[in-house]
């Protein structure tokens, strides 16, 4: 049996093919995020609360969702959550795009990443400064906001940055309930050639998602860096 050889230059007369479809990932990754961290805020706020019972909820989602793997939750929301929705609410969820399904799995699974983040940052901010500004005039809020929560932003960026480019690789799995994202597409030409060339097909995905990760690294490396400048002149 006759193999066929290696050809480096399919690898890059295919990323032109493959790139339209990188929107797709994108569109999905970024709603993800920012619904993912809303969510991820009302935890971190949940577990920091000094209600027994909200802090043992949070808690007991966080380490739920985080023991899950990612493609169990995607299969048990494509699968699972249309049916219960039927059943009990009568609402046909059948006709939603695949892509809602993929949203909904990933800021599950993105707000109980964060919200660790977001809660251990918190916590590492010294509760003194919080007290100090009440004691000189600003409200509860306005501690917060302008004392607290800046200071917490900058020590959660890094762990952020990195959940953030997890998730957009861990996005990869919505080709396996349909979605025809970055990695759909390239099965579907490896499947239209008949399995020819696919390596050269996967190195080219791997290539788009290797720089999509440098971009969003070096994103967060600047943003950190601008905070903390301007959490030293402060």
């Amino acid at each position: 049996m006759q193999t066929r050889p290696f050809s480096p230059d399919i690898i890059f007369t295919s990323i032109p093919a493959l790139l339209p479809y990188l929107a797709v990932t994108l569109v999905v990754g970024v709603t993800s995020i920012l619904t993912g961290s809303i969510l991820g805020m009302l935890l971190a706020w949940a577990k920091l609360s000094g209600h027994k019972v909200i802090r043992t909820l949070a808690d007991g989602y966080t380490y739920i969702i985080r023991c899950t793997p990612s493609i169990v939750l995607l299969f048990i929301v494509f699968y699972g959550l249309p049916k219960f929705m039927e059943a009990e609410f009568g609402i046909d969820m059948d006709n939603l795009s695949r892509a809602i399904f993929v949203i909904i799995t990933f800021t599950l699974l993105f707000g109980a990443y964060v919200s660790e983040v977001f809660r251990s940052a918190y916590e590492t901010v010294d509760r003194g400064q919080y007290e100090a500004a009440v004691t000189i005039g600003l409200s509860p809020e306005q501690a917060f906001f302008r004392v607290m929560l800046p200071q917490a932003a900058v020590i959660a960026l890094p762990n952020f940055g990195n959940s953030v480019i997890n998730l957009m690789k861990e996005s990869a799995l919505a080709y396996t309930i349909g979605l025809i994202d970055l990695l759909g597409r390239t099965n579907l030409i490896i499947s239209k050639n008949y399995g020819a060339y696919g390596v050269e097909l996967y190195v080219a995905c791997l290539l788009i998602y290797w720089a999509l990760s440098f971009l969003i690294e070096q994103a967060f490396l600047r943003m950190e860096s601008y905070l903390g400048r301007g959490r030293l002149k402060a």
